[in-house]
């Protein structure tokens, strides 16, 4: 298990990349960004990037409306 923290709530994760971290949100088809250590990451990255220990993770979802 990998210690971080996510939108601001210290977690317990076993997950290993970002890109499993955001399919265990189930966000589904909605516009997001993430950014991990005050860095944004590309979506061509998530699967790339290693979670590790102590890492501060942003998740920000769009919202439509008018």
């Amino acid at each position: 298990m990998t210690q971080i923290t996510l939108n601001g709530e210290t977690m317990q994760t076993s997950c290993a990349n970002l890109a499993e971290l955001i399919g265990s949100l189930e966000l589904g088809a909605k516009r997001f960004a993430v950014e991990a250590n005050q860095a944004l990451v590309p979506k061509s990255k998530l699967n790339t990037t290693p979670l590790t220990e102590g890492m501060k993770i942003e998740v920000v979802v769009a919202v439509g409306g008018g």
